[in-house]
């Protein structure tokens, strides 16, 4: 194990952009398909990951919903996060907010209260056997309609309280967050936080609205913001965290090589950015591996990844003694490793 690995092996750190979706791995997938008796279009788990090679976003999507047709019970929800949540702990994970997509369940005629009932008995259990806190983030699918995301805040409105926010993900090009400006009023009228995804490939103008009509509270992804230097003066102002996931951009093709990654420049121009691994299971990679890849890539040192770390738990929806207590750890855990 290098220096680096071993740093980043026991940093304290939280994780805001994962995809409980994208977690399935392909073994899970495949158990799930055997016990539900559901056909996926896969003979083998090798066979899954030979098709994990995406040239875009949508690429990507198109496999990802096919993969969670095999979720259908509320035990095949509580074993996919804690499988999660068990691969986090492992990485010196201490908290996390995840994404959830009820629409690509609910359009599957899966009760919602199916889905959400059966993470968060997996993020309490995570909490109880793995002191790992968290928070659950609502996702609506920008490829929907709007109306649609209406209908979803509205049966979501029972579980206002167990949810630490709404989201926006999906396809993002053709669907700016402009689309989505009332449902996001109507959620923060009901005081729960809003991130969106914007500037992964969409442009700088949807990260803007972001911003300006959806109010976001937290910035998933962003890369793009850095054509504009009008928008990353405003950002590092309003200390706008950004939720960055580098390998994910990498195997994406957002960006050709780490080594091109935009994440030292986001430090370097003072952005609050963090290190995500949004879809671990299809981009072959939990958080640490994104910290160690990009931290080779880009030569980052431990100063770095520290601030990385305590970025992700400024950047959280944790109250503010929380946050103290875990920026508390990422220092003392790095003034006593010695390299």
């Amino acid at each position: 194990m290098s220096e680096i690995e071993a740093f980043v092996a026991g940093l304290p750190k939280a994780e805001l952009h994962l995809h409980l979706e994208g977690s399935l791995e392909p073994e899970l997938m495949f158990a799930l398909a055997r016990r539900n008796g559901v056909d996926i279009p896969f003979g083998s788990v090798d066979e899954v990951r030979a098709a994990y090679e995406f040239a875009n976003l949508q690429d990507f999507l198109d496999i990802y919903y096919a993969g969670a047709d095999v979720l259908r019970e509320e035990q095949d929800f509580y074993d996919l996060t804690l499988a999660y949540l068990k691969r986090a702990a492992a990485d010196a994970v201490r908290h996390v907010e995840v994404f959830f997509d009820p629409q690509t369940h609910t359009d599957r005629s899966i009760p919602f209260a199916t889905v959400i009932n059966g993470i968060l008995a997996a993020l309490a259990e995570g909490e109880r056997e793995l002191g790992i806190t968290s928070g659950l983030i609502l996702c609506f699918l920008r490829h929907l309609s709007e109306d649609a995301a209406f209908a979803t805040l509205q049966t979501a409105e029972p579980y206002f309280d167990r949810l630490a926010g709404v989201g926006l993900d999906s396809s993002e090009v053709g669907h700016p967050p402009s689309k989505f400006r009332r449902v996001f009023a109507a959620a923060g009228q009901n005081g729960l936080r809003r991130v969106a995804h914007a500037g992964e490939e969409g442009p700088p103008a949807y990260v803007y609205e972001a911003l300006d009509l959806l109010h976001i509270d937290r910035l998933d992804h962003g890369n793009r913001s850095l054509e504009d230097d009008a928008l990353v003066g405003r950002l590092v102002r309003e200390e706008m965290t950004l939720t960055v996931c580098p390998l994910s951009n990498l195997k994406l093709c957002v960006v050709d090589d780490l080594v091109n990654h935009p994440l030292r420049r986001m430090l370097e121009l003072g952005l609050r950015a963090t290190v995500n691994s949004d879809d671990p299971a299809y981009f072959g990679g939990y958080v640490n591996e994104n910290y160690v890849k990009t931290a080779r890539a880009l030569g980052l040192g431990p100063t770095d990844l520290a601030t990385l770390a305590k970025n992700s738990f400024t950047g959280s929806f944790l109250d503010d003694a929380a946050k103290t207590r875990h920026l508390a750890a990422v220092d003392a855990y790095a003034d006593g490793f010695e390299i």
